[in-house]
């Protein structure tokens, strides 16, 4: 064997010949396997016996890309094209270079050239598809890559780059034209059942979805990425047992994910089996503990369940992994509240305030807890600053008129009660609820009464 000929010379400092082919063979053996610096070894060898030899040369040009020592790649690529002007893998590696450089539309021109004088044209095709990508035209990419398919049918890897294409000019519908007819010819091919899966899940089409999901695990039984589409589009069809059963199936087949973990209590929650759900959160969280949806998932579901010092508990995990996610500070206000926490609310709303969460239902909730613990003054000032983003809205008039009949400054609360009234007046009842002795005011009934009299 070549290799091990050439392995024991390097151990004991001999010298001994090798013909051309085996030196490529050595070579291209050590690239592939990642050992650059044996390949290296086998290359300074190789020149030294065959030193006229353009496809030893080549291979050097390859590590020197690989190295990125562009310059001398680019410059031994020249005196190559010197001597072999008609050698196809001049212009691959020209074109290699090029595309290392950024200069994608110089590495096509090379590769185009290239396609002249080789007869294997698939590995060139492929290599172009490639540099289209990089200038984002997918149109000429997936030409190139479909051309690699109708050679050889059963190259997934350009099938799913024609596929991706499909997918960045959102052109679901030609995506979906181009797998059937591929299946036509090819019916037997699970990853094109599966991606023809994926494009009918995309157009919301979820019967058709099933079906080539149906068809890709029936061809593999072991097609773990058919199981989850599959899964997937019984959710959709709202199908949530056997939604249940595909993603069991997926932990069967492989180590356990926390993503199928998270599904699956997904599908237990729809089907209002929250304590099952809740074990699959926590399989979940155990599986991967930097998951921050498990947590929240876990959060919530205590929640519901009214159990809000274990709410608070996960929410704080969920904080720990992402502190600038606004909605989990949401949360974290909202379960304060319920805990009767109010300063921590406080804080927890106006961090999400801070973070750009400016929903009004933040503003709101904020300058409630503050009118709550008696800050009116922060309360007023909050609801002023939600005016300049929602105007005219009855939530922050409604408040702003019970604030000011707290603060004693009537006229204010009148013309903010005129406000509310006018716009929503049935959401007045919201100051019954808020600030009841405001309500019971002789001059805010005697407006109520005028108002109601009016709209009869």
């Amino acid at each position: 064997m070549p290799l091990t000929k050439f392995e024991s010379m390097l151990k004991t400092n001999s010298v001994y010949f090798f013909d051309l082919v085996e030196f490529e063979e050595i070579i291209l053996h050590y690239l592939d396997t990642g050992k650059h610096s044996l390949a290296k070894k086998a290359v300074k060898l190789g020149l030294e016996q065959h030193p006229t030899s353009v496809d030893l040369k080549l291979l050097e040009v390859e590590i020197l890309i690989f190295d990125n020592k562009l310059e001398l790649a680019a410059k031994l690529v020249k005196k190559i094209e010197a001597i072999d002007p008609n050698n196809d893998e001049v212009y691959i590696q020209k074109a290699t270079i090029l595309s290392k450089g950024g200069a994608h539309k110089e590495a096509i021109e090379n590769l185009k050239i290239a396609l002249t004088h080789t007869n294997d044209k698939v590995d060139v095709w492929s290599l172009m598809g490639m540099e289209y990508l990089y200038l984002d035209d997918f149109e000429n990419a997936r030409l190139n890559f479909a051309k690699c398919i109708d050679v050889d049918f059963e190259d997934y890897s350009a099938l799913y780059n024609v596929v991706y294409c499909f997918d960045m000019e959102k052109d679901h519908e030609q995506a979906i034209k181009y797998l059937n007819a591929y299946i036509n010819k090819n019916p037997y091919c699970e990853v094109a059942w599966h991606q023809l899966g994926r494009q009918y899940f995309i157009l919301n089409m979820f019967k058709e979805a099933l079906t080539s999901f149906d068809y890709a695990v029936l061809i593999d039984e072991s097609f773990i990425g058919g199981y989850l589409e599959k899964a997937k589009t019984l959710e959709q069809l709202e199908r949530y047992d056997e939604a249940i059963e595909n993603y069991l199936i997926t932990l069967e087949l492989d180590d356990p994910t926390a993503f199928a973990y998270v599904r699956i209590g997904e599908c237990y929650d729809k089907l209002d089996a929250l304590d099952t759900a809740i074990g699959y959160y926590k399989k979940a969280v155990h599986e991967d503990p930097l998951l921050d949806k498990g947590w929240v998932l876990l959060t919530q579901s205590y929640y519901i369940q009214e159990d809000y010092q274990k709410a608070l508990y996960y929410i704080n995990k969920a904080l720990k992994i992402d502190e600038d996610n606004a909605l989990y500070w949401r949360k974290y206000a909202e379960i304060n509240v319920r805990l009767d926490f109010f300063e921590e609310a406080v804080n927890a709303f106006q961090k999400c305030i801070m973070l750009k969460d400016e929903d009004i239902e933040v503003f709101i909730a904020l300058a409630d807890v503050l009118s709550f613990i008696g800050e009116y003054n922060d309360a007023l000032s909050i609801l002023f600053t939600s005016q300049k983003i929602y105007k005219n809205f009855a939530e922050i008039e409604y408040r702003l008129a019970g604030l000011f009949f707290v603060l004693n400054k009537e006229n204010h609360g009148i013309a903010h009660l005129k406000n509310g009234l006018a716009i929503d007046f049935e959401y007045h009842s919201i100051i019954k609820e808020l600030y009841p002795a405001v309500f019971e005011h002789p001059r805010v009934q005697k407006l109520l009464a005028a108002f109601k009299k009016a709209m009869e």
